[in-house]
């Protein structure tokens, strides 16, 4: 197996017959190339052997469905057929559970030859898998749309892949829901966790509970049918649905309706700003349990999954310590610290949990030794924390390091491991203990126009680790194939890139963007918790997210191109063009803010930019400066360098909490060019 993926890592999966790279995410377990390809026309159908499960049908229909989009021929006469006739044949052993399980098998094979294609899978799920994969092999060729003949064995490396979506902070509607259950589809993701609670906000309808929604959720909300037909719709496609209602903190939004809950007094209302707050459950009472047992009891019927999240994370204890009988009752208990509070709390809950015929899932802060091996923990505190867990016989998932709401770099969330760290260490019992991880979506400055480009296409990277093999590492393949599946995303009706120009028409306030795309195309949002810690002005739900950081890219592929030439050149290993692309370039950006400043008194959104887009202009003309010395063989004089390391060091920091991702490699050539390293920058 190491010797295959090697191969194929060195030819980057090109086939000899097509010339095309195989740009499949994740990377299956097993690719072997053969010689030719199989050509779609109009006489292209699929058949299906297999036991009588209705998703067997729906996933023939959307394959379809997604075909035709993507070979852009909607009138194409593909359909299903029967087995003797099928050009693609597709043999499922079993049928799927009545509610889909953990650990159900994913796995597939999949024979493509010029005379056909063949799927087998244990499984609907590991069909649909399948189908996902063929879809990702087709291209275009001189003669038609074709798949190249190829034999794929895959199977997933964990069981849960995860993608969690906060819509407490800030609601986001069904349909986007939707298209990005698409995309997880699309990946091989196969749980959505929904985070339905928050201090801002309540989302679900509760019937028994009805002033949790209308008292908690600024009147959005999903019904309960709209819940059925989500789950409905993620099931069609493979995927779980596993709800999260947060307690006893984070939970502003339930006492809104039913202070009765809280540890202190009311009354309350709906939080608009951002972080930890007092408000926590109070888990000395009994009508709390009362209320929790009807609660928990009424969305264990709405949600069919086996897992049921309650958060269980932040609580600061300040109501407890306030609350002169809660303080009683922790005396009179043995109860020490608020630590021992809480996990009492978690013990009366899991109890309500598996009497409802439920797992508990929480986050690190449910871990104690005294609940039951079968919950699952959530680690959004790293390795260690997932590894304690599994040593104490617990289960856990891996979040920390996917958090993509902090815009870090694909290469970066690549780079996280489940079994890495102290995880590496476990032994292989241990290890099975770790059952993947989740990508997490927090809300706190996503809207339903951008959120998309915040998931997109980084989560497809967190989806591979999850998926292929360990050892498969290489940034560069990773990239090369990250940037065709955010093409096909784009075909599937994610709006990470479609929503980008809209935004950049409103900021500008006409039609012409150009000259604030060349700027917004080489610039990031701050990275991590930055943007709150540098605001201006406190930043709440009813903030408008119509600024160039809310358009901005998480990550700028244009700078990771820029960067990339530099590298080559200073290596000596650029190609002949490399150079008059770099300098193209630095001209560009240097003539820029001259273009942008006609532009700034027309809108207000532009003029928090100005200082940045003059940053820019000044280090294109450093980054010129420098190719002009190396281009001489000249060592740039040490003032000169001296008066560019000062300004590369202001360059870098960020303005309108925004950061100018072109400065790194543009310091990179002025350090060539001088023969100095940069120092190391003011505190």
């Amino acid at each position: 197996m190491r010797a295959i993926f090697a191969v194929l890592l060195l030819s980057v999966f090109v086939s000899s017959t097509t010339s095309q790279p195989l740009n499949l995410m994740p990377m299956p377990a097993s690719v072997q190339m053969k010689t030719g390809q199989f050509v779609i026309d109009a006489s292209f159908s699929v058949g299906i052997i297999g036991r009588g499960d209705p998703r067997l049908q729906r996933a023939v229909e959307l394959f379809l469905d997604n075909l035709r989009r993507q070979t852009g021929m909607p009138r194409l006469d593909m359909r299903l057929t029967d087995a003797a006739q099928a050009r693609l044949l597709v043999h499922v052993e079993l049928a799927g559970k009545a509610v889909q399980e953990l650990g159900e098998d994913e796995s597939y094979s999949l024979e493509i030859s010029p005379a056909g294609a063949k799927l087998d899978a244990a499984t609907p799920l590991g069909m649909m898998r399948g189908l996902q994969t063929f879809l990702q092999l087709v291209h275009t060729t001189s003669d038609g749309f074709a798949v190249p003949a190829v034999a794929i064995q895959d199977k997933p490396r964990f069981p849960w892949r995860g993608l969690m979506i906060d819509v407490g902070r800030h609601f986001i509607p069904l349909d986007v829901l939707k298209r990005n259950l698409d995309g997880m589809a699309a990946v091989k993701l196969n749980v959505f966790h929904w985070h339905l609670s928050e201090n801002q906000g309540f989302r679900v309808e509760s019937k028994k509970f009805p002033k949790l929604h209308e008292m908690g959720s600024d009147g959005l909300y999903y019904t309960q049918d709209q819940v059925r037909e989500l789950i409905a719709y993620a099931r069609d496609r493979g995927i779980r649905v596993v709800p999260e209602f947060d307690m006893p903190g984070h939970s502003t939004a339930w006492f809104v309706g039913y202070p009765e809950l809280a540890s202190g007094p009311g009354p309350y209302q709906i939080e608009r700003k951002w972080g930890i707050f007092d408000p926590a459950m109070d888990p000395t009472q009994e009508r709390t349990y009362k209320f929790l047992d009807g609660f928990i009891g009424e969305m264990a019927k709405l949600f069919p999954d086996q897992y049921f999240h309650i958060g269980g994370d932040e609580v600061n204890g300040k109501q407890w310590d306030a609350n002169p009988n809660i303080q009683r009752f922790m005396r009179a208990h043995g109860l020490k610290n608020n630590q021992d509070l809480q996990a009492y709390f978690n013990t009366r809950v899991q109890k309500i949990v598996s009497k409802h015929g439920k797992t508990m899932v929480g986050w690190d802060e449910i871990l104690r030794p005294d609940l039951p091996k079968d919950i699952v923990v959530q680690s959004w505190r790293g390795q260690d924390s997932l590894a304690a867990a599994a040593k104490q016989g617990y289960r856990g998932l891996l979040s920390f390091g996917y958090y993509v709401d902090l815009n870090w770099p694909a290469s970066q969330h690549y780079a996280v491991d489940p079994i890495s760290g102290a995880a590496a260490n476990l032994s292989p019992e241990e290890k099975q203990r770790i059952l993947g991880g989740e990508a997490c979506m927090w809300s706190e400055y996503v809207s339903p126009e951008n959120i998309d480009s915040r998931i997109w296409p980084r989560t497809a990277a967190i989806a591979e680790r999850l998926w292929s093999a360990q050892d498969m590492t290489d940034i560069n393949s990773m990239y090369q194939r990250l940037e065709a599946v955010s093409r096909w995303l784009d075909g599937l009706g994610l709006t990470h890139n479609s929503s980008y120009e809209p935004m950049l028409h409103r900021i500008v306030g006409s039609n012409n963007i150009s000259v604030l795309r060349s700027f917004t195309d080489v610039v990031e949002p701050v990275k991590d918790y930055t943007r709150e810690e540098i605001a201006t002005v406190e930043a709440t739900s009813l903030s408008p997210l119509n600024r160039v950081i809310d358009a901005a890219r998480p990550e700028s592929a244009t700078a990771r191109r820029f960067a990339d030439l530099v590298d080559a050149l200073i290596a000596g290993r650029a190609d002949p063009d490399a150079e008059s692309e770099i300098k193209e370039w630095l001209t560009r950006w240097h003539d820029n803010q001259t273009s942008l400043q006609p532009l700034e008194n027309q809108s207000f959104l532009l003029k928090e930019i100005v200082p940045l887009s003059q940053d820019l202009s000044a280090v294109a003309t450093a980054g010129l400066q420098a190719l002009e010395y190396l281009d001489r063989g000249a060592r740039a004089p040490d003032a000169w360098a001296t008066q560019q390391f000062a300004l590369l060091e202001q360059a870098q920091k960020p303005k309108a909490q925004l950061l100018l991702m072109v400065a790194p490699p543009v310091l990179k050539l002025i350090e060539a060019s001088s023969g100095q390293k940069a120092p190391p920058p003011h505190k």
